[in-house]
């Protein structure tokens, strides 16, 4: 375990860097952010300082070194627009979007993972046939269209649910969250039900495979053959062995969310992360986008040591470190 964890930190490390160079030197390339941030009647000297205050008259190359050096301290930069660190302004937004994908996780597992259950067990008949046909439009459909769907249909026709917003919070140790008011909840359903639904479709599909060739093997017709329930051989030896493919496309998806939710926190107006992102690429906030990318990254590489310390308690004859010969 020792020599795994050395391993996946080095090449976490070597991760974050590649992704720092790569992500650093594009969003540099790409606009002026002075146009936007001074204004037309400046005069030069007005210009040139504040040029000169971030550190945008060195070279791009000598730029990242600088960021880099930072970047090793804690420190990712100040916020063009803002003018507080990059890092700050991220966190402030990140209780917002971690409850939205928390709460979309756990619809996709507690909705996917039953349904494709059903549909495994059940593949010849029409409520399985139905279930995976279904599932066909949770690929199917634009992610902005479903999400403007249903506010459509549940904000405006039917009015039950706000359109966007989060609605009332409560602080928990000084984090906001709006999972544990009722108003939050209304506000907090329709984006993770919009996050949740291409998810869903994908656990529900891996599931149902996964429970489909399970009943073909050797140890489930021997549990058969002795007389164990159904509902102990689904539980006990079907369940157990489709969950490591499950657990790994839940984490990786979990992190995907995270980094991919911006579609939905904009549609929904939903202050976190993602929306944050956009209108920093808007402003050309480069110090917030390079940062973001970097969070987002740093979380991928957490979730994947995770997903793969799981491997293992899942599974025992998964081996963390390969053996020496």
């Amino acid at each position: 375990m020792v020599l795994f964890t050395l391993r996946r930190l080095i090449q976490s490390l070597f991760v974050l860097l590649a992704v720092s160079v790569v992500v650093f030197f594009a969003v540099y390339a790409v606009g002026d952010p002075i146009e936007l941030l001074v204004s037309p009647e400046a005069t030069v000297e007005a210009r040139a300082a504040t040029i000169a205050r971030l550190g945008l008259d060195q070279p791009v190359w000598q730029q990242y070194f600088t960021f880099l050096g930072r970047a090793l301290h804690g420190d990712l930069g100040t916020s063009f627009v803002h003018g507080i660190p990059a890092v700050e302004l991220i966190v402030q937004r990140m209780p917002a979007t971690f409850e939205l994908v928390v709460v979309a996780i756990t619809l996709t597992c507690v909705i996917g993972i039953p349904l494709g259950l059903v549909a495994g067990l059940y593949r010849e008949r029409p409520l399985g046939r139905g279930i995976m046909a279904s599932s066909i439009l949770g690929f199917s459909l634009p992610n902005f269209w479903q999400g403007m769907m249903l506010i459509l249909l549940f904000a405006v026709w039917l009015g039950w649910l706000p359109a966007s917003g989060r609605g009332d919070t409560v602080s928990v140790l000084g984090v906001p969250l709006s999972i544990l008011t009722l108003d939050g909840w209304s506000h907090v359903i329709m984006p993770a039900i919009n996050l949740a639904l291409a998810n869903i479709a994908l656990v529900l599909r891996l599931t149902a495979t996964g429970v489909a060739e399970a009943q073909t093997q050797e140890y489930v017709k021997f549990a058969r053959a002795k007389g164990v329930r159904p509902g102990r051989i689904v539980r006990r030896h079907i369940l157990r062995n489709i969950l490591i493919p499950v657990v790994t496309v839940v984490g990786m998806e979990f992190g995907s969310l995270i980094a991919y939710s911006t579609i939905t926190e904009t549609v929904f107006a939903w202050p976190g992360m993602g929306k944050l992102l956009i209108d920093s690429v808007y402003q050309l906030d480069r110090p917030v986008v390079v940062a973001y990318v970097m969070l987002v990254t740093l979380i991928f590489v957490i979730v994947n040591f995770v997903v793969d310390i799981l491997y293992a308690t899942l599974d025992p004859r998964v081996q963390l470190v390969a053996p020496s010969h």
